[in-house]
């Protein structure tokens, strides 16, 4: 509460300062919306229907209806998204888009504000960092057409998540709420715009104690805590040169008491939220930080120039359970029977000294760069075209310091028997060198609209490996891996308007990941060549989207990531050729006339996606093993569906949401699926209802799993874990 009341204080103190207000030219508006064009992916609603491919975007009103902290329950809302839940909460998410593998999120192009947000974007993209979604303003979602503009992976597309604005006005806000599991949540913001200055301060702040129950007691919850602040100058709007420049700075801190021990199925089947004794020591240490200053200039009525400079910086050391008596814990739940001393310690059973591994998993990343996108239009005749050139220098980077500590298990306590010493474990520096250019022009003629592009990826991969004997890295038994590619990654996107309702689209893209810095000789980049066709009508009342799409990979490729079930030695591998086919559907409509002041949207999305190798090989990757021609790829469901109804009446409005989706693979096959080999099928129901007491005032109340389904997520990282049970909150939302 303490921040809250800092807030309120600087309210008091910024509107003593800012006595008027000025309202926004409409020059000013049109400049903001520039900006927006350069930094966002869709940009608004009403842009959707320009774009030439598949996109999608969930805007402030409805992320403040359902009030939802979890960006897995929000992207249900956009077809063509792949999601593998793990700690119920979101906290990070696994999340592919068009059959790309989900393995925290490493295979998709992650953004805030326009900027890449990965810990270590080429480096080491795996997203052990990911924004509170409870903090934006807006989520987009764009697939297919992205792969041109927002690399580096360009093939199933790109989520940008994009932060509160300065407002245009003094305006304030305060919410706070309480729940079930000890839940408790603080969102405040204050901002103001006063001539050629503004500002916004922002804090968002969660924790609860879980809904795991730990054998012998104890919490299983979290503690995070966001703060933001954003800082604008600008010329007045008739200046020759409209000039705007953004600084923001947020800090991101988190205790989490997570682990990767789940549960063997006989546990799961007796009490589904239990937790081992053996992970009570289990806590993930993270910090992170953004720094970015943005400057925009406007030339001429068609000549603009965007340049970001930006640099985030992640810490954490995820300190959890590793191995109990020599046996890796996925080894070891995968099949208990065969290691029953070790499962005996695991649930609390008393062992010698040094029988339970735990692992230091100490990291430092950083992420820098600078990028610029220079906008040019112009006409010819009766052809428009709408040119951008880009450009992005960006560096990043991983250092991986770790170790091991020994315990023993004590009448179902840990106690701390050897201490590791740290760089004895893993010892090793990773790094990413990338220079990025991008050409792309939106040609319209009559009703056709034709976007080529090319974009240019040089990137440089350095792994810095000083091994378990050396942590003072003097280098007498260092190895080094390098390895530079130069990709040319051409796309074409073409859309046709039939009427003003009516649209056609299609495209053809080449999709590319980079190996990562610790890939073996031999091991390719990510290729793919990507379909897609679809229509889009939209009129007042009704919104239909089809798209068909088909991602043919000449090589996918895999990395054993310990988030994946594997050794978490980062390895990568050709995997070779994978066909992804899919389709997807979207609905919206307004059941009730203009003149009701009943509103009542409705909604549904639905995907198919369909992946299978091609080819017959063999790998260490647990999910995948030994694979045959038409298996299919683990994770990645073949039927989802999400269906919302919201009703919105004078001061009253409600949500209800319902998703579903088939069971998933847990490992590479075709034909049936063994029980002890897939995920759940599952439909969910989430409830939601606000009222507005006054225009200062507005309360609410949520219930996530409002049938209390009992469902397995997921069998990795080691073992079954549950998704949410069903959770009750409610607020306080207070506007001045």
């Amino acid at each position: 509460m303490k921040n809250l009341f800092s807030l309120l204080l600087l309210s008091c103190l910024f509107t003593t300062l800012a006595n008027s207000q000025n309202k926004q030219t409409d020059s000013l508006d049109i400049y903001d919306s520039i900006i927006m064009e350069r930094i966002t992916v869709v940009g608004k609603p009403a842009w959707v229907d320009r774009t030439p491919g598949s996109a999608s975007f969930i805007g402030y009103a409805q992320l403040q209806r359902q009030q939802y902290s979890d960006i897995n329950r929000v992207l249900r809302r956009v077809s063509g998204v792949n999601i593998q839940e793990e700690d119920g909460f979101g906290l990070r998410p696994n999340i592919g888009l068009r059959g790309t593998g989900v393995e925290r999120s490493s295979k998709i192009t992650l953004m805030e504000d326009g900027i890449l947000i990965a810990p270590a974007p080429y480096a080491a993209p795996a997203a052990y960092y990911f924004p509170s979604i409870g903090r934006m303003s807006s989520v987009e979602v764009r697939k297919g057409s992205s792969q041109i503009k927002y690399g580096p992976y360009t093939t199933g597309g790109a989520l940008n998540l994009l932060s509160t604005r300065i407002p245009y006005e003094l305006q304030g806000m305060a919410e706070v709420s309480v729940g079930e599991f000890n839940s408790r949540k603080i969102h405040a913001t204050l901002g103001n715009t006063y001539k050629n200055f503004g500002f916004l301060v922002e804090t968002y702040q969660m924790t609860n104690t879980g809904f795991k129950d730990l054998d012998f007691g104890g919490e299983t919850g979290f503690d995070t805590k966001d703060f933001m602040g954003k800082f604008m100058f600008r010329t007045n709007a008739d200046a020759s040169i409209y000039q705007k420049v953004e600084f923001k700075l947020a800090y991101y801190d988190e205790i989490s008491d997570e682990t990767y021990l789940g549960l063997t199925d006989a546990d799961f089947d007796a009490a589904p939220y239990r937790r081992y004794a053996a992970s009570q020591e289990d806590v993930m240490d993270a910090d992170q930080t953004q720094l970015s200053v943005r400057h925009f200039a406007q030339f001429a009525e068609n000549l603009d120039l965007t340049t970001t400079i930006y640099r985030n910086e992640f810490n954490r050391n995820w300190y959890k359970l590793d191995k109990v008596d020599g046996v890796g814990i996925s080894t070891l739940l995968a099949d208990p029977q065969n290691y029953p001393g070790a499962y005996n310690v695991v649930v609390g059973g008393n062992s010698p000294d040094d029988v339970l591994d735990v692992k230091a998993n100490n990291r430092e990343y950083y992420s820098r760069g600078i990028q610029s996108v220079l906008a040019y239009s112009f006409d010819v005749g009766k052809t428009s075209s709408e040119m951008e050139l880009g450009i992005r220098y960006h560096e990043d980077g991983m250092d991986r310091f770790q170790w091991v500590d020994g315990y023993r298990m004590e009448n179902g306590s840990m106690i701390l028997t050897s201490s590791g010493t740290p760089g004895t474990n893993s010892n090793r520096i990773e790094s990413a060198q990338a220079l990025a250019f991008y050409l792309q022009n939106k040609i319209t003629f009559n009703n056709w609209t034709f976007t080529p592009g090319l974009r240019f990826e040089n990137i440089n991969l350095e792994r810095e490996d000083y091994g378990k004997a050396d942590p003072d890295r003097t280098g007498s038994d260092l190895t080094i891996r390098e390895n530079e590619l130069n990709v040319f990654v051409p796309g074409l996107g073409v859309s046709y308007q039939i009427n003003e309702a009516l649209h056609l689209f299609g495209g053809l893209h080449k999709g590319f990941a980079p190996p990562g810095p610790g890939s073996v000789s031999g091991t390719d980049a990510e290729n793919s060549i990507n379909y897609e066709l679809g229509t889009r009508y939209r009129n007042n009342k009704l919104g239909l989207e089809a798209v068909v799409f088909f991602n043919d990979y000449s090589n996918l490729l895999g990395s054993d990531l310990a988030a994946g079930g594997g050794a978490g030695t980062t390895e990568q591998f050709n995997a070779g050729e994978v066909n992804v086919i899919g389709a997807e559907f979207s609905f919206d409509y307004e059941l009730m006339p203009e003149s009701s002041t009943l509103k009542l949207p409705v909604a549904l999305n639905y995907t198919f996606t369909e992946a299978t190798f091609q080819n017959s090989f063999s790998s260490n990757y647990d999910a995948w093993g030994d694979v045959e021609v038409g298996d299919i790829i683990p994770y990645l469901p073949t039927h989802q569906f999400n269906t919302s109804l919201d009703a919105i009446y004078k001061k009253a409005d409600a949500s209800l949401a319902i998703y579903g989706t088939s069971e998933m693979r847990t490992i590479a096959g075709q034909g049936d699926i063994a029980e002890n080999e897939s995920t759940d099928a599952y439909v969910l129901v989430d409830l939601s209802f606000g009222y507005q007491i006054n225009n200062k005032a507005r309360v609410f109340t949520n219930i996530r799993n409002l049938t209390d389904q009992t469902y397995i997520v997921s069998r990795r990282p080691a073992g079954v874990r549950p998704g949410l049970p069903r959770m009750l909150m409610g607020g306080l939302k207070l506007d001045f």
